[in-house]
């Protein structure tokens, strides 16, 4: 199930927060309750895709400490898991909204392709990752009935590409030679490749959050002419990653650079309080 990596469902939040609707008890419930469902369904996702990796991850040095791969959890005990928790999630989000559930689903099938296809293909594998994001941030949207903002959808796939090739170059470095026996597609990587990847998106993540901020739209919209005082947080956590990547061979894990890495965590925090204050202090 992976409860480490929730946190990427936290965008999940984004539509209630940006939509002026965070302080509205109702909405932030059933935003809640889809938080909670993008968790069990994420980690059934998971599940899927270490039953269908078993062997590979057992010679990794870091996910063969995951329960299937350690021992710690049976193949049999995570398919019956999987035959409770997937039925179950997909009801409660078609109950919670048809709309949501509709997301929803789309979320389980396309990721669990990318288990079983997507992964093994070229800048496919990055983008199928990538639009999972912006699933959850469109789940976010659609249960609150609130319009889905286009800059929503470019920052968010923006973001998590940022991410996710970071990902796959630190996988391609931490293991260097034995790369291809964990991760085939590696082998249509180079590091070289990945850091021009990374700098066409950096770049195109930080133009577009600034003329996000920017934009007659959104400061009618959000009440507020100051949004652009967030870019230096962002910046921050951009160069800050990318130093992690670069300099401390770490950032192979997001959700465990969020959650360990001091500064980057106060950045994120600094970020959420400062929007918040520019959003709700109209």
């Amino acid at each position: 199930m992976r409860p480490r990596q929730w946190t990427k469902n936290l965008i999940i939040f984004a539509g209630l927060i940006f939509s002026l609707n965070l302080f509205k008890p109702l909405l932030f419930v059933r935003t809640l309750a889809a938080f909670a469902l993008f968790c069990l369904l994420s980690g059934a996702v998971y599940v899927i895709n270490d039953l269908k990796d078993l062997e590979k991850d057992r010679n990794h040095p870091l996910k063969s400490k995951r329960p299937l791969a350690a021992g710690e959890l049976s193949p049999s005990s995570a398919i019956l898991a999987l035959a409770v928790l997937i039925p179950l999630s997909l009801s409660l989000a078609f109950w919670l909204s048809i709309s949501f559930g509709y997301v929803a689903t789309l979320y389980l099938i396309m990721l669990t392709l990318y288990s079983f296809y997507f992964k093994h293909m070229v800048i496919l594998d990055v983008l199928t990752i990538s639009l999972g994001f912006v699933l959850r941030a469109v789940a976010g949207a659609v249960v609150i009935r609130v319009v889905i903002s286009p800059w929503l959808f470019i920052c968010t796939i923006l973001l998590a590409l940022f991410l996710v090739l970071g990902k796959r170059r630190h996988e391609l470095v931490l293991l260097g030679d034995e790369a291809l026996k964990h991760r085939k597609i590696l082998e249509e990587y180079s590091p070289e490749l990945l850091d021009q990847m990374i700098a066409v998106v950096t770049a195109s993540t930080v133009m577009a959050y600034s003329l996000y901020t920017m934009s007659p739209e959104t400061k009618e919209k959000l009440h507020t002419p100051y949004m652009n005082l967030t870019i230096p947080f962002v910046l921050y956590g951009i160069f800050r990653y990318l130093y992690l990547i670069h300099k401390r061979e770490e950032g192979g894990d997001p959700s465990l650079v969020l959650l360990t890495d001091r500064a980057m965590l106060i950045d994120v925090i600094l970020w959420m309080v400062v929007s918040i204050v520019l959003i709700y202090s109209h």
